[in-house]
């Protein structure tokens, strides 16, 4: 199956048990914790009943033909052996909990692969999006801090997103800048990339905590890497746009003077004429100018002003791109380049709400980061069902808590005999055809990739 292929590529690289002692290889452990987490239970105290499930022991290929047989997985104890990661291990082989470890610079490189596999030939374009979230926790755990920004203590994970596709979750401090290890990130990520789609062109994009002269410099001197960062407002950029806001500003102030003048023509003096101000639209301006900041920026750049007007007053957002104005036009930039970043959100809250990466409850730090990737491989490996095997369904675009009611947290009737395992299903299933679809597909996907 693929989702025991991603599971044994996670990378686990030492396990000290003598082989005739270890009930459970590290591949069993790793695919139940994380068919866990798809299925909705996010703590190891949940496979103490989990450990009895005959669908968990068919998905890990443990259920018995022999149906007098008990079936057993592992309990919470042996599964923390896999996220017991303590500050320091002098003698790991003698250890007596910690005897699992695993490789990140591994684990990091097969999020990237995944997504690049999921492509059948290299796209043209590619857009990765930055963003950090908070990630709160109980005060106790190693690196976490007070942050006055989310006030909570909590960690800050940076995430890198291809599409729906996770490239990087990388778990941090949140004492440290939005965008420390960023540029680093990027990277990585796009090295990997580079091995495989030479000629991909690479559009990063994120909010104004990344509109740093570092990574844009670094972008600027990559072939095929461009960026689009959102940019905070000063005072500079306010009086560079002066003259775009007078012409909002009248714009809007030309549309409503015909609707005032109607309205006072129907109503009576002493009556509030202020809602004509709600029944004109906005007026909106766009506008590229050449930028550079007092100290920070090492070079001009390329700034798109966006202006609105309407009955609340004006607005006023700020893009710095390296792409060239005489390439596209600054509206299509910022509705087409920049807006559609909103999307992210979604994917983030998806994984921390749905697949729990925010349950970094461990002590230390290691721990924590380990439970991130954990979360992250779940989330790939439901994309991938989404993917290939929903497509054309109405759960095309379902997020995963959906997916998991209505295709995962079923009641069924689990027979074993001795040729066969006999799942049966309620006949008034209401997604009985969509279920049927997606086992045709998972079943005709390719055991290795």
């Amino acid at each position: 199956m693929y989702e025991k292929t991603v599971v044994s590529r996670f990378a686990f690289v030492r396990f000290h048990y003598e082989i005739s002692n270890a009930q459970h290889s590290v591949t069993d452990l790793v695919a139940q914790r994380i068919y866990g987490l798809i299925q909705g239970y996010e703590d190891l105290n949940d496979h103490e009943r989990l450990r009895f499930d005959p669908v968990f022991a068919i998905a890990l290929g443990k259920l018995s033909q022999n149906q007098s047989e008990s079936v057993l997985l592992a309990g919470k104890s042996t599964l923390n052996r896999l996220e017991y990661c303590p500050e320091r291990v002098i003698e790991q082989a003698t250890s007596r909990y910690h005897r699992i470890s695993h490789n990140p610079q591994e684990i990091e490189r097969l999020l990237v692969e995944l997504c690049l596999e999921s492509y059948r030939k290299p796209p043209r374009c590619i857009v990765l999006d930055l963003d950090v979230t908070d990630d709160s926790v109980h005060r106790n755990q190693e690196q976490a801090f007070f942050n006055t920004y989310y006030r909570s203590v909590c960690y800050a994970p940076l995430y890198i997103f291809c599409g729906h596709h996770l490239l990087a979750a990388k778990l941090r401090a949140s004492n440290v800048d939005p965008a420390a290890g960023a540029r680093e990130e990027l990277q990585r990520v796009i090295a990997l990339i580079r091995q495989q789609w030479k000629q991909t062109h690479i559009l990063i994009r994120g909010d104004s905590a990344y509109s740093r002269d570092e990574i844009m410099s670094w972008c600027e001197e990559q072939p095929g890497v461009d960026y689009v960062f959102g940019l905070a407002t000063n005072n500079q950029l306010r009086m560079r746009a002066s003259d775009i806001i007078a012409k909002a500003q009248a714009d809007y102030e030309q549309r409503l003077t015909p609707v005032t003048c109607l309205m006072e023509k129907l109503f009576r003096p002493d009556e509030d004429l202020s809602v004509a101000e709600e029944l004109v639209r906005e007026t909106l301006w766009y506008r590229s100018l050449s930028y550079k900041t007092q100290t920070s920026w090492s070079r001009n750049a390329s700034v798109v002003t966006k202006v609105t007007y309407d009955s609340q007053g004006l607005k006023m957002r700020f893009v710095v791109t390296s792409l060239p104005a005489a390439k596209i036009p600054p509206g299509l930039l910022y509705t087409n380049k920049y807006c559609p970043r909103g999307e992210m959100e979604n994917r983030i809250k998806e994984q921390q709400l749905e697949l729990f990466s925010d349950r970094t409850s461990t002590h230390t730090f290691e721990g924590n980061q380990l439970r991130l990737w954990f979360s992250a491989i779940a989330y790939e490996l439901k994309q991938t069902f989404r993917q290939q095997c929903l497509t054309r369904t109405p759960l095309a675009t379902a997020t995963v808590g959906t997916i998991r009611t209505l295709l995962l947290k079923l009641g069924t009737r689990v027979l074993s005999s001795v040729r066969r395992v006999l799942i049966s299903i309620s006949s008034s299933c209401p997604d009985q055809d969509i279920f049927a679809i997606a086992y045709q597909r998972i079943q005709a996907l390719p055991a290795s990739g």
